[in-house]
This record gives C-alpha cells, sequence and structure tokens, in this order.
C-alpha cells in the first residue's frame, strides 16, 4: 500500500535519512525542514502521515500537531512524533495534543514500516468516509464539521484479554478513570463469549497468554463480524517487535509494551476511543443525510431521484443478463377531493397508511418509491409478467378492499388507487420511456372508470384474470421447488 509521507525534521541528515528509508518501500515522501513550512505542506499536500520531529527551532513538534489536530480539514490525519526524548511525561504530552505514536531515535525501522502501513490503512477508511460525507453534504441536509479531536473519549466498554494479574489489575485501573467499562477475560474463549454479548470500542489483546497465541486471536478478532472494525491495542514485551509488526499487519490499530505506563496507557487507548468514534460519527452523519437526500420523509419511502438512478441501474444490468422487468405507475384515486374534503393532515394519513400497504405486499428486493404527489411508482425486477400482474392486481387489491383508519369523524376512509404497468424485457431502453408507457397505462386506467389495474398488450386485469393468473403462479413455483 502506498501513501505519501510528510517527514518534518529541522536537520537534513535525519530528514534524508528517513526519505530514503520510506522511498525504499515506495512511499511518496515531502518534506519540510521547520514547523511554520510543515503546516504549509500539510494544507498544500494533503500528506497521508505526518512523521514530526519534537525538537525543533522556534515551533516545536508539539505546538506543530497540536496545530493541525485542531484544524477540522486536517484533524485526521495521523502523527508520529519522532524524538530522541526519553522522559515518558513528553511522550504523553505528545499523544495528549493528538500524535498517534511516538518512535524514539533512532528509530527502529520495523516499529517504523508497521507503523506507517497500519496508519495509511487507517486513513484511507476515514478519507472514504469524509468523502461520502462531503458528497452528502452536497444535498444541503447536513452542515456540522465534524472533528476527530472533539470526540470524548469517557465512557467506553474495553474487553481486556490478559490472563497476568498484576497487568490486568494496573490495566483496569488506569482506565476506570474514565469511566470506561473494562470486561477481562483470561483466554480467547471467554472473550468471544463477550463479544456475542458486547459491542465494544476497544479491545485490548495480550501477546504473550499462556495458553493460547495472541496474534491468532488478533486474527479471529479482525474477521468476526461484530469486531471488524474495532481497534485492537496489543500489549506486548519489548523482545515482541517482530510479533508486533505481524499484528499490524493483520489490522490492530496500537501496542503498548510492558511494563507498562498508566498515564501513556490512557493516552493511547483514548486515542483509538476518539478515532473510532470520529468514524461512527461520520458514518451516521452520511447514513442520515443520504436518507434524507434519497427518501420521501413523509413516507419514508424513496424519492424520484433514487427512483431514477435505480431504474438507470437496473435497464443497465438487464441489457446483459436478459431478465424482464415490470414498471408500476399507481395513482390514489381522487386523492384532491380528500385533502379538499378533510384536510392535508389527514391526506397525510392516507398516503402513509397506502405507502405501507404497499411495502406489505412487495417482495424484499422490490423498490417503491414516491413520485411526487399521490403518485407512486413501484419496481419489480427479475420477475415474469404473470407475477407482475398478480402483484399488480394485488397491491390494487390491498388499497381498495380495507378502508385506510385516519382521524375523520367517522374513523376511516374508502380509498381505491389505479394502476398501469409496462413489462421491460432485454433491449436497450431509457428511464422516460420505460416510465411513460406504464403512465400511458396508469391513464387509461383512470379513464376507463379508474380501481383498475392495466398492462400494456395485456390490458385491464379481471377478477377471471387474476384467479387464473394465481393458479399459474402456484404451479410455477411448486414446479421451481422440485
Amino acid at each position: 500500500m502506498s501513501a505519501r509521507v510528510l517527514v518534518v525534521d529541522d536537520i537534513l541528515p535525519n530528514v534524508k535519512l528517513l526519505e530514503a528509508k520510506l522511498a525504499c518501500e515506495y512511499y511518496d515522501v515531502i518534506t519540510a525542514t521547520s514547523g511554520k513550512e510543515a503546516l504549509e505542506k500539510v494544507k498544500q499536500e494533503n500528506p497521508d502521515i505526518v512523521l514530526l520531529d519534537v525538537m525543533m527551532p522556534g515551533m516545536d513538534g508539539f505546538e506543530v500537531c497540536s496545530q493541525i489536530k485542531s484544524d477540522p480539514e486536517t484533524a485526521h490525519i495521523p502523527v508520529v512524533m519522532v524524538t530522541a526524548l526519553t522522559d515518558m511525561q513528553d511522550k504523553v504530552r505528545g499523544l495528549e495534543v493528538g500524535a498517534d505514536d511516538f518512535l524514539s531515535k533512532p528509530i527502529n525501522d520495523t516499529a517504523l514500516m508497521a507503523r506507517v502501513r497500519s496508519l495509511a490503512r487507517l486513513k484511507m477508511a476515514l478519507d472514504e468516509w469524509r468523502l461520502r460525507e462531503n458528497a452528502a453534504n452536497q444535498f444541503g441536509v447536513v452542515t456540522e464539521k465534524n472533528n476527530l479531536m472533539q470526540e470524548p473519549v469517557e465512557g467506553a466498554r474495553i474487553l481486556l484479554i490478559e490472563d497476568k494479574d498484576y497487568d490486568k489489575d494496573k490495566i483496569v485501573e488506569a482506565l476506570s478513570g474514565d469511566l470506561n467499562i473494562v470486561i477481562s477475560a483470561p483466554d480467547g474463549l471467554k472473550a468471544m463469549e463477550m463479544v456475542k454479548i458486547h459491542d465494544f470500542d476497544v479491545v485490548m489483546v495480550s501477546l504473550n497468554l499462556k495458553e493460547e497465541d495472541g496474534l491468532r486471536l488478533c486474527s479471529h478478532l479482525r474477521s468476526n463480524e461484530r469486531t471488524r472494525t474495532v481497534p485492537i491495542v496489543m500489549i506486548a514485551d519489548d523482545k515482541d517487535m517482530p510479533r508486533v509488526a505481524h499484528g499490524m499487519e493483520m489490522g490492530a490499530y496500537d501496542y503498548i509494551l510492558r511494563p507498562i505506563e498508566k498515564s501513556e496507557l490512557l493516552a493511547r487507548i483514548r486515542t483509538q476511543i476518539r478515532r473510532k468514534r470520529f468514524q461512527e460519527r461520520l458514518r451516521s452523519s452520511y447514513e442520515i443525510s443520504l436518507s434524507m437526500a434519497l427518501t420521501d420523509t413523509l413516507t419514508g419511502l424513496y424519492n424520484r431521484r433514487y427512483l431514477e438512478v435505480h431504474l438507470d441501474k437496473l435497464i443497465e444490468n438487464n441489457v446483459h443478463s436478459n431478465k424482464v422487468l415490470a414498471v408500476l405507475m399507481m395513482d390514489i384515486d381522487h386523492f384532491k377531493s380528500v385533502n379538499d374534503t378533510y384536510g392535508h393532515s389527514v391526506g397525510d394519513e392516507v398516503l402513509k397508511v397506502f405507502s405501507e400497504r404497499l411495502k406489505n405486499s412487495v417482495r424484499s428486493f422490490d423498490l417503491i418509491a414516491r413520485y411526487g404527489g399521490e403518485e407512486f411508482v413501484v419496481i419489480l425486477p427479475d420477475v415474469s409478467p404473470e407475477r407482475a400482474y398478480m402483484i399488480a392486481e394485488r397491491l390494487r387489491r390491498s388499497i381498495g378492499d380495507t378502508p385506510i383508519t385516519c382521524s375523520v369523524e367517522q374513523g376511516s376512509i374508502k380509498i381505491t388507487t389505479s394502476i398501469g404497468g409496462a413489462i421491460i424485457k432485454d433491449g436497450s431502453h431509457d428511464i422516460e420511456e420505460i416510465l411513460g408507457r406504464a403512465d400511458k397505462c396508469l391513464y387509461e386506467a383512470k379513464h376507463g372508470g379508474r380501481d383498475r389495474t392495466i398492462f400494456e398488450e395485456k390490458g385491464m386485469i379481471t377478477d377471471e384474470d387474476y384467479k387464473e393468473i394465481e393458479r399459474a403462479v402456484y404451479l410455477e413455483e411448486n414446479e421451481q421447488g422440485e
């Protein structure tokens, strides 16, 4: 995996050394020799990772990192601070201003490359969600700018897999300070039982379990549906760096080395909680905005915009698959008189119940959209003409046979619907033509007396037709079952 890495150091030989190491692994390297230049490059070049020296004249690495992380446009860019400082307070300070890791000079090449690859993957995932959010924002439904550093870090649920009582107690004590709920498990079997019961924000795994391979457990967690996107933090000894690097390649997000320093542990876990909640917020924001942009707010059905995109894809697929597609245009009969007589609030109630009945009368993969006003479209992919006739007539009956309960004096209103249908077979078609064919049949149904289903070529579906069609579809299904 390639990535663009910004290397920041005021000592040129250090810059050249890191540049050479990264270039050998085919990373695109850009450089800066001061804090000010680094901030300019972050804005101009949009790097995937920043390797940032701490001790620089003027603006030091802590200030640079703080400014990167305080800007919503750059806060998601991973920062690794590189330093000769050995004081734990400096390390924790860097993590608290938003650094994703600390690497000590002289740099361990295994640790460097493992960290760069891991952070590059995380950056790509965040970029994808930010891109989706930006696209959704163009619909004008979400304007809030999310900032990773503003995410809360308290009250997380953490799974700790550790069989050493001393380390377990130390970790639980450190993490409880943020009101976190820490659930511990001595082995993988117990851990997987907990995964089935709870949703976790972070999972910590010891690589030095007595009875099993911690790395294999990391692999199981990463492939499990419930923990696939949960940050994994490894607990390891100094001699375990090759295994730590392997774990990072498998998808673990971070690691901490024994002896565990409480303040460092808390800072690292906060980073993982913050990142997970940021990604969840992006996902939620995207899903909400997409729903608002592509669905009708009153009925919850898809809107015309989504219908046209979806239908276009189905037409394209049907050219190659030679499958049959049915399009139904529906209109609530005399809906204007409902609004005029009872008011628009009752009209809205009718539209909601009407939509629910449609949803309950079609297959799970059929599409229903509110086309506008009291007009609806139903798309039936991969359907035989007989089944399309049956579904359309069933829809009409589901509306007309039972009065719609609403806020009127008599408690309900009898409503009927007219339906026009077109069967689309193989060949090249466009959306306007297809909808026009179904609309023409709807026009015939409305002007022929309403409360009826008419298909092109087939004509009106009579009671006798419906019985025969139901029998034919039943026999077809039984033959397929055999």
